[in-house]
């Protein structure tokens, strides 16, 4: 018999003639011989509406209200569920998140879980109830016993959660599409389901706005080994497997605040070559990548910066074995890439970096926390290892550095985040660290699971930035105190020394609403702290591939720069990982660029899905 615990969202509970098609499916899972632990949202758009109601009432009401009030969404849920169940004969008990003991931090509004006292439920369980319980609520500890939620995706993160601290055989997530989908249907209808995904792609697709599944729960999946299944709560299809590793073995308290980095990796069999002041201009990076795939050099990392003016700098990295065929085939490429109104001043110039080292931090717990990646930066600084080249994924941070500080800067975070001698990286990997051990269920052919399109960031460039240890600690320092979260992070290849001392500009994403408060932030310190102009712009969008089958195939890269190029769509930004490219282009473009990059992988498949409304 398996423990079985099941979350349904607003829309599969929108009515009650929906609430008794619930209660249906629950019953014959019981009947089947499983025990059940259903999770619920609040029905429909009921959270919209109290949102509406306080905002009434107050402008900027107060958080802690806020969360009694949108409490009760799910409440009203449970108890209509578990009547229908009753009706059905089958013994039910609605709990809400304090009655199942879920709790959580005291943080109003955006609590993660610290742990879950499971007596009262495996007593219910034991006697053959289904226990239903509310979603996205949960209440404070040290005997506050305030009531507080869990934050957008909630009652994905409860159920999860949940299954986790059960040891339940795994977690369904019931929603209104058939699965996880190669891309938004609402985008591209012919979006193709996929069979299975592992951990580590979801999480990316996840905080990359694929809200089928909130990244949080992605998180603890992965941490605590909970298989998990998407499918659809209208139909009897099987969905999306989403797989993870074997955990190792981690403590249920302080489930969602525990170590945020699981390991520390390394590589010193590195190299970077820079191509500076290309044209910005569409098709520039589909060229150059384009070549390079056709001579076969693999590259690990990729970043385009932003740049003043009408060029800009491509730079990625190399394992030291083919830097000679990276650099002749971008020597033979530079002149081609040359500015045609200013030949002499533009022309593109190659720049090769031996002696490099890649250093990286990576775990799921990085996810929604901005002082981690500025504890990365600290703890470099303060080891006096100066930073070359960032490249950030949702579950991993990379630090291009100096090859004779790599031992230092490796001590120095294995100390900091406290990860034990033997869990870092492999020296000379080539890039393929921890983080994607998986293997991806779909074949080779297939090394990109999907495309994703976020419309909700906003760029922030700072200019001629000093080149030294420390200016990225304290600017990430600066953003996590006030509690902003950064996405991509691309610092400037091209270096300029203005009154001795040398100047990059770093560009970062942030969430659009947090752009103009950020912007205001930095600009105030940036005078004192010999800081150049803060740049502030919203008109963006970033379009990302995921798939861990794209290690070790150079062309991927130049597949999805050439999609871009043959719509006329310009690459503004360009940061990758092992497992995802990002590229920024203009906000009226994002559409357009989903789709021909989602044509271009064929991932298209021939039913067209249908969201219900």
């Amino acid at each position: 018999m398996a423990l079985i615990v099941q979350k349904y969202g607003g829309t599969s509970v929108g009515s009650v003639e929906r609430i008794q098609a619930v209660a249906q499916r629950v019953y014959q899972t019981v009947k089947a011989g499983n025990s059940i632990v259903v999770v619920v949202s609040a029905m429909g758009k009921t959270t919209d509406g109290l949102v509406k109601l306080a905002n009434e009432i107050s402008p900027n009401p107060n958080r802690r209200e806020m969360d009694m009030l949108l409490s009760t969404g799910e409440q009203v849920t449970i108890a209509l569920l578990s009547m229908a169940l009753q009706e059905l004969g089958q013994p039910a008990i609605s709990m809400t998140g304090a009655q199942v003991g879920i709790v959580t931090e005291a943080e109003h509004s955006r609590a993660r879980i610290l742990h879950i006292e499971t007596t009262r439920l495996t007593r219910h369980i034991n006697a053959g109830k289904v226990v239903v319980v509310a979603g996205f609520q949960g209440i404070s500890s040290a005997g506050e016993m305030e009531i507080t939620t869990l934050g957008r995706g909630g009652s994905d993160t409860s159920a999860v959660a949940i299954a986790a601290a059960l040891g339940a055989s795994f977690c369904e997530i019931y929603t209104d599409v058939p699965g996880i989908l190669t891309t938004d249907p609402r985008l591209v209808a012919e979006a193709q389901l996929i069979d299975a995904i592992t951990c580590d792609e979801m999480l990316e697709l996840a905080s990359l706005g694929a809200k089928v599944l909130h990244p949080r729960a992605v998180e603890i999946a992965r941490n605590y080994g909970v298989p998990l299944v998407v499918r659809s709560s209208w139909t009897d299809q099987p969905g999306t497997w989403v797989t993870s590793a074997k955990p190792q073995g981690r403590s249920l308290i302080n489930l969602e605040i525990a170590r945020p980095v699981d390991a520390v990796e390394f590589d010193t069999d590195q190299a970077k070559v820079a191509l500076l002041r290309v044209p910005d201009k569409p098709g520039v990076a589909a060229r150059l990548f384009g070549e390079i795939s056709r001579q076969k050099v693999d590259v690990d990392l990729i970043i385009q910066s932003v740049h003043e003016g009408n060029s800009n700098d491509i730079a990625f990295t190399v394992t030291t074995p083919i830097l000679r065929r990276a650099e002749a085939v971008v020597t033979a490429i530079a002149p081609a890439l040359r500015s045609q109104s200013h030949p002499k001043l533009d022309e593109a110039e190659v720049m090769i970096e031996h002696n490099i080292a890649k250093v990286s931090i990576a775990g799921a717990g990085m996810i929604g926390r901005p002082g981690v990646a500025a504890k990365m930066f600290a703890t470099l600084a303060e080891a006096g290892v100066n930073i070359q080249m960032i490249s950030t994924s949702e579950v991993k941070v990379s630090c291009v550095v100096d090859a004779a500080q790599c031992d230092r800067a490796v001590l120095a975070l294995r100390t900091a985040f406290e990860i034990e001698a033997g869990e870092e990286g492999t020296r000379g990997q080539g890039g393929q660290g921890r983080i994607i051990e998986q293997t991806s269920p779909l074949s080779p052919a297939s090394p990109v699971r999907g495309v994703a399109l976020d419309l909700n960031q906003a760029r922030l460039a700072i200019r001629q930035l000093p080149d030294r240890p420390g200016m990225a600690a304290k600017l990430f320092g600066l953003l996590a105190q006030h509690n902003i979260s950064v996405d991509m992070i691309i610092q400037s290849q091209r270096c300029r020394v203005i009154n001795g001392v040398p100047r990059r500009d770093i560009a970062f994403t942030v969430s659009r609403i947090d752009g103009e408060n950020a912007k205001k932030m930095l600009t105030q310190v940036a005078a004192e702290l010999g800081w150049g102009e803060v740049v502030l712009d919203s008109a963006i969008a970033k379009v990302s591939i995921v798939g861990a089958g794209m290690v070790g195939q150079p062309g991927i890269a130049a597949k999805m720069f050439e999609a871009l190029a043959q719509q006329q769509i310009n690459i503004q930004m360009i940061a990758t990982s092992e497992i995802k490219i990002s590229c920024v282009v203009a906000q009226e473009q994002g559409v357009k660029a989903l789709q021909a990059i989602h044509a271009a992988f064929e991932l298209a498949g021939s039913e067209k899905f249908v969201v219900p409304a």
